[in-house]
């Protein structure tokens, strides 16, 4: 037996009795309003299962009618986040999604991030929140040699990136909580496809605050919920990512936001924070729900030997439509990130410096 196989073979007693007891329990009570604005004006705008880790469960997300705001609903509960996160950034597919979220992955998009905040400020100090392994300030110190850059993250590998001297401070646990501890420490912030993950987007924002100093620049990217892609290809639109993703917030909902709290947009964009990933990514979604099942800890027994073999050969197979896709979101890229296909966008903002 392989090490993955054993560690499979560890973890699939705990989970089946997690299972037993039903996912119901994993979400709390729907809500009748939107969580953004209040709106009882509710429709939905997608219903699905996890096409990630194919961890049991169904998921919905709801769009507001009012304002655009999508959130899940209904939500999952902390319990629920801790079930459905385990063993996808770290334990059983660690090294699956280092390679996926890693450096070579994101040096090229971290770098002109790292670019547009220094057009507006050459910070001493920078928390980047949800760094994971800390690889956008391993990256961003190719521009801004002379900036300290910290790390803040609920999950291990903050302190990984730490040991690893991509940050000099690791800050484990959520922004809001550590707010209070970090008033007034840095000068520049940023935030990775961060809000999303948050139960609370707008605690995040006020916490941000909070630890900027005045002045200071936070930048945050999410994905474009107005992407003509999330249209296009419905529940096989990777930016879903369910059950991951809590909310998908319009541009405009949260420049509201940000100004309501004392910031100052400043820049707005597009085209940069695209990710060439789409088809692909959907490719991948559509093989991962079709193939035979993998050997997952959350399923009631292992595959046998013959259906190993045809999930293998059916991978092969499927490798050139795979390929089609990744070559056509490269090739299209340039063109896409112009145009409303663009799949995420990026705000800079300044704290005011007479903002509360």
């Amino acid at each position: 037996m392989s090490p993955k196989d054993q560690a499979v073979a560890d973890r699939r007693p705990g989970y089946l009795t997690e299972l037993a007891r039903g996912t119901e329990r994993f979400h709390e009570p729907r809500r009748r309003d939107c969580p953004w604005c209040g709106s009882t004006r509710l429709r939905t705008r997608l219903r699905t299962t996890d096409l990630l880790q194919h961890k049991p469960g169904t998921f919905t997300i709801d769009q507001c009618r009012s304002c655009a705001h999508s959130f899940q609903n209904p939500r999952l509960t902390p319990e629920g986040l801790d079930f459905y996160y385990r063993d996808f950034y770290d334990g059983l597919c660690a090294d699956q999604a280092e390679k996926i979220f890693g450096p070579q992955s994101s040096t090229k998009r971290y770098l002109r991030a790292a670019r547009a905040l220094s057009a507006f400020i050459e910070p001493e100090s920078w928390l980047d929140v949800g760094t994971g392994r800390a690889h956008f300030p391993a990256v961003a110190k190719e521009v801004l040699p002379y900036t300290a850059f910290d790390g803040l993250d609920i999950g291990p590998g903050v302190e990984e990136g730490r040991r690893r001297g991509r940050v000099e401070e690791a800050h484990r646990g959520t922004l809001p909580d550590l707010a209070t501890e970090l008033a007034g420490r840095y000068d520049a912030m940023s935030m990775f496809h961060h809000l999303e993950h948050s139960v609370d987007p707008r605690e995040e924002l006020k916490a941000a605050h909070r630890v900027l100093r005045p002045g200071g620049h936070l930048m945050i990217e999410v994905p474009d919920p107005e992407s003509r892609y999330a249209k296009l290809l419905g529940k096989w639109w990777v930016s879903y990512f369910q059950p991951q993703h809590l909310h998908l917030i319009p541009l405009a909902n949260l420049r509201t936001e940000l100004t309501a709290l004392g910031y100052t947009v400043v820049a707005v964009d597009r085209r940069e924070p695209h990710l060439p990933l789409d088809l692909s990514a959907a490719c991948a979604l559509l093989l991962g729900h079709c193939l035979p099942d993998a050997d997952d800890p959350w399923r009631t027994k292992a595959p046998g030997r013959v259906r190993r073999r045809l999930r293998q050969a059916l991978m092969y197979l499927a490798a050139p439509a795979f390929v089609a896709c990744y070559a056509a979101d490269q090739v299209l890229a340039p063109l896409l990130s112009r145009t409303r296909f663009s799949n995420a966008y990026r705000v800079i903002a300044r704290r005011n410096p007479d903002a509360s």
